[in-house]
């Protein structure tokens, strides 16, 4: 049911996603935006592309705090259940995708998503992860290993609840990750197809 209360959470959430971290960090210490540089995205990667480790790592972290952040909103909500904590952690990816604050352009949402990831399901996210890392290591490909740790993610919660014992709302979830991670690397993956997706160069110390 769509309370005043949930809809007062639902719009917190999408405002907290909204968080430009990458834009206002690289403006205010770099007088850069970034979205203007590199693949024009304001997410953690094109940060590191562009600004460095010494800037890339604030912004991952702050984005993926962005996430958990909306999720744990749930927590002072009255009804504090999975679909609240689905609902805000959605809202938020979508501030990320869309902020207000710097005209709807924003990043990819992965970094918000795993934060989202984490906070309702801490030991699935963290294999994703543990996957991402691993075909990274190999590929070198944000996007690549981006898309692999996404489709992992409703495998992983079906294996670890059984596919009859899973929520409902939580395997829709889990399912809602991969689409939207393939969707918002549409141009990466035809870069890919073509040969042509950039490997990872996070070797500057800004």
């Amino acid at each position: 049911m769509l309370t005043q209360e949930n809809i007062f959470f639902l719009i917190l959430a999408y405002l907290i996603g909204s968080l430009p971290s990458a834009v206002w960090l690289g403006k205010t210490f770099y007088n850069k935006d970034v979205r203007e540089y590199g693949s024009g995205n304001a997410g953690a990667t094109n940060t590191f592309r562009v600004l460095g480790k010494k800037a890339g790592i604030p912004v991952l972290l702050m984005d993926v705090f962005k996430g958990w952040f909306a999720v744990y909103l749930a927590s002072f909500s009255v009804a504090d259940n999975v679909e609240s904590q689905l609902a805000f952690g959605i809202a938020a990816v979508i501030g990320h995708l869309f902020p207000i604050y710097t005209g709807f352009r924003g990043g990819k949402g992965i970094a918000t998503l795993l934060g989202f990831m984490i906070g309702v399901e801490p030991i699935a996210a963290g294999i994703c992860a543990l996957i991402f890392l691993i075909s990274f290591l190999i590929s070198k490909y944000v996007s690549l290993s981006s898309i692999f740790a996404s489709i992992a993610f409703p495998l992983v919660i079906v294996f670890s609840y059984g596919y009859n014992n899973v929520n409902s709302s939580l395997f829709l979830f889990s399912i809602f990750v991969p689409i939207l991670a393939l969707i918002t690397h549409q141009k990466n993956i035809e870069r890919l197809i073509r040969g042509e997706e950039n490997k990872a160069k996070f070797g500057k110390n800004k």
